[in-house]
């Protein structure tokens, strides 16, 4: 796999404007769904991370939603598909548990769809509850202590 650097970018920027195309592209459109305006306004106050390319290509990309002083949610984790299942979704994940780390957060928490439950698993997130339905598709909450015990 090339080379892929990441970094956060700001909330209306072109930067943001590319993840909601990837995010729509790789997780909306297949299901029928669209991005609904007043769902994106809320992502002023989220945190946005970005894989890109040494091309300066947006690659891969999630939404970290803080809940609290030491939880985040992570949400809309996207890689385009020319490089999914070459670890880069991996290394994303374990970047954004870096710089939550550094930043303060104790806890991420997600709701993974259920064909992903076994790649979180693999990373160390632990299914928290039983399966339930969200846009339409099976899904399992999952959480991932940052601190170790």
């Amino acid at each position: 796999m090339r080379e892929v650097n990441f970094e956060t970018y700001e909330f209306a920027t072109p930067l943001y404007a590319l993840s909601v195309a990837l995010r729509d592209q790789i997780l909306r459109a297949p299901l029928g769904i669209v991005f609904e305006e007043e769902e994106l306004s809320e992502e002023y106050a989220h945190i946005h991370l970005g894989g890109f390319t040494e091309e300066g290509r947006l690659c891969a990309c999630m939404v970290l939603v803080p809940l609290s002083d030491k939880v985040v949610k992570m949400r809309q984790v996207a890689v385009v598909e020319d490089l999914q299942s070459q670890g880069l979704g991996s290394k994303m994940v374990q970047y954004a548990e870096n710089y939550l780390t550094h930043l303060g957060y104790d806890i991420i928490e997600l709701n993974a769809r259920d064909n992903v439950v076994e790649f979180y698993k693999k990373l160390g997130y632990k299914v928290v509850g039983d399966q339930f339905v969200e846009v339409g598709i099976p899904h399992f909450k999952m959480k991932k202590n940052l601190i170790t015990p």
